[in-house]
Formats: C-alpha cells, structure tokens, sequence
C-alpha cells in the first residue's frame, strides 16, 4: 500500500533545494520510454530517487539501476523506493559512478545522465559500452537554467566554468559519429543520443 506520492517527493525536493528532473521533461523521459518500449535503464545520479521511480511507473516491466554517491541522498532515495514497493525493480548503488564499475555484459536500453555536470563526457564514455545497441542515452540539464544559451546572466567564475563544460559537452554529443543526437527545449534542456553504430 502507497502512503506516498510522487507530489510529496516533488516537494520535499522544492522544499530542500534538491534538483530533480523538471516536470515536463520527466514527462517527457516517460513518454519515451513507453512509446519506444523500454525496459532496462540505467541511471547515473539517484538524487532522492523521484525520477528513478517515475520511470519505473511507466510499465510494470521496466527495471532501474540507479546510483548515486551522496550517503544522505541514498538512504533518502532507499526510503521513497520502499514507500513505493520497487525495491524488486529498482536497484539502487551507493557509489561514485566514475569509480563504479558495472560488468561488460550489463546492457541497457536507455543510460539516464543526470549528476555532475562537469563529467558528462567521463559519464558518457565510461557507460556507452553499457549500452545496447540502437539504445539511447539521454541528458539533462543542458539548458543549466538558461546560462548555456547566455553566459552574461551570471558573474559567477565557478559558474562560468560549468557552462563551458556543459557547451563542451553539447559539441561533443553533436560531433559524435557513433550516435544520432536530437535536443530539446524541455525543463532544463533534454538531449536524447540514439546509439547507430
């Protein structure tokens, strides 16, 4: 029996300043995942689990690997999977994902990246091999609240340099030749990479 809803864990994050997937593209992540029948998705960055468990609602079929190396977080995230009873379908890692090292033979339809948005690139090519083939690995935050399109709205140094690295990321995905990128202009940017080699 659920005592929860996903309405609590969206304001439990409002309300502790803890980033999750902006609705519409949480909505649309689902969307895709339902409509291209996805099944096995891997995700780097649980946060307090809400979108680990929203993708998870899509079917009954659909399984998580999640990983998230913040303690509190983790055992957050635990607690909101449980009060949903998906522990059988979402397995969640307490680890840094760049040291995690998940088997060669692991593969997933979808690879979610949403953690620190400086190792992007490290996330993409550490898990690629991970991925099926025709399987997709999706972005998020590559809008980072509209500095990516306009620097100037920050004077932040630190800041800057996430930017950067967020473009750099951008040009990478765009420059890939093994995947076939599409963006979108949905929460705080969304690309979908489909793997075509």
């Amino acid at each position: 029996m659920v005592h929860i809803r996903i309405e609590d864990l969206e304001s439990y994050a409002f309300n502790n300043n803890i980033p999750i997937m902006q609705k519409d593209g949480i909505e649309f992540l689902c969307k895709y995942i339902k409509e291209n029948n996805i099944k096995n998705i891997l995700e780097i960055g649980s946060a307090i689990g809400y979108s680990a468990i929203k993708m998870a609602l899509v079917d009954s079929d659909v399984k998580v690997t999640t990983i998230e190396r913040d303690k509190e977080r983790y055992d957050i995230a635990v607690n909101n999977i449980k009060k949903f009873n998906l522990q059988d379908r979402i397995n969640i890692i307490n680890e840094d994902a760049l040291i995690l090292n998940i088997g060669i033979n692991d593969k997933y339809d979808l690879i979610f990246i949403d953690a620190a948005k400086s190792q992007y690139i490290k996330f993409f090519e550490k898990f690629e091999k991970n991925l099926k083939d025709g399987g997709v690995i999706v972005s998020d935050n590559l809008s980072f609240h509209g500095l990516v399109e306009d620097e100037s709205k920050t004077n932040n140094r630190n800041t800057k340099q996430l930017v950067r690295k967020i473009r750099k990321y951008i040009d990478y995905l765009k420059d890939n030749p093994n995947y076939k990128t599409t963006f979108y202009e949905l929460g705080d940017g969304v690309a979908i990479s489909i793997k075509i080699k």
